[in-house]
Formats: C-alpha cells, structure tokens, sequence
C-alpha cells in the first residue's frame, strides 16, 4: 500500500481551502450593453476585471507550481 499519495491529500486539500484558484469574471452578453456610450462600459468594466483576474492566477499558479 502507498501511504504517500493518502498522507498528502489532507495538506493540498488544507492549502486549497486556505488559498482557493482564482475565479474568471462572468463575461457580459452582446445585449447586456445599453448601447448608450457609457463611459466605462461594461465591456470596459469586464476587460478591467480579467486583467485582475488574469494577474491573481498568475499569483496563484505560482504559489501552487510548487507543491
């Protein structure tokens, strides 16, 4: 029996718990858009929210790269 594989799996469990992968912005539908020229619009809004997203997995995959 292999007692690594099954000692191991609490800790990653623990450390995803603690520090969960980083989730995508929902994107906005093609009519979600009023069409009105607002300044931001929520395509604006939604590409300033994957670049966050976008840099915190990043963070994250390098936290977890190694483990």
């Amino acid at each position: 029996m292999h007692n690594e594989a099954m000692t191991d799996l609490p800790t990653d469990r623990a450390r995803s718990a603690d520090d969960p992968r980083p989730l995508p912005p929902e994107r906005p539908l093609p009519e979600d858009c009023c069409q009105s020229g607002c300044n931001p619009c929520i395509f604006d809004l939604y590409q300033e929210e994957l670049a966050r997203y976008r840099a915190a997995l990043r963070a994250w995959e390098a936290r977890h790269a190694e483990q």
